[in-house]
C-alpha cells in the first residue's frame, strides 16, 4: 500500500489579502467598465468612449503585471492566464487607436 502524498499547506499573510483581493475587484469593475464602453464607442463611432476604454485598458494592463509579479503567491496557471490576458489588452489597445484613428477621419 503507497503513502499517500501530502501537499504543502501555505498561510496567506493577513495585510497582503486584503490588499489582492481588493485588487481583484478593482480589476474586475475596470474590465466591467472597459468592456462596455469599448463595446458602446465601437458601436456609435465615439472617440472618446473609446479613449477612456483605452486608458482603462493601460490600468488592466498595470494590475495583471501586478498579479503577475507581485502577487503574493504567483501560480503557474497565475503566469498562463496573465500572459494571455496581457497579449490580449496589447491587441486591444492597437485594435482602439486603429478605429479611434478611423473614426476621426
Amino acid at each position: 500500500m503507497a503513502a499517500a502524498k501530502r501537499g504543502q499547506v501555505f498561510s496567506y499573510p493577513d495585510n497582503f489579502l486584503a490588499l489582492d483581493l481588493a485588487l481583484l475587484f478593482i480589476m474586475a469593475i475596470l474590465e466591467a467598465v472597459r468592456l462596455y464602453l469599448g463595446t458602446k464607442g465601437n458601436l456609435t463611432e465615439e472617440e472618446a468612449s473609446l479613449g477612456v476604454s483605452l486608458v482603462i485598458t493601460v490600468g488592466s494592463a498595470i494590475l495583471s503585471v501586478y498579479f503577475l509579479v507581485w502577487e503574493t503567491y504567483v501560480l503557474k496557471a497565475d503566469v498562463i492566464i496573465n500572459a494571455i490576458l496581457l497579449v490580449t489588452y496589447g491587441l486591444e489597445a492597437i485594435l482602439q487607436i486603429i478605429a479611434i484613428a478611423a473614426f476621426v477621419n
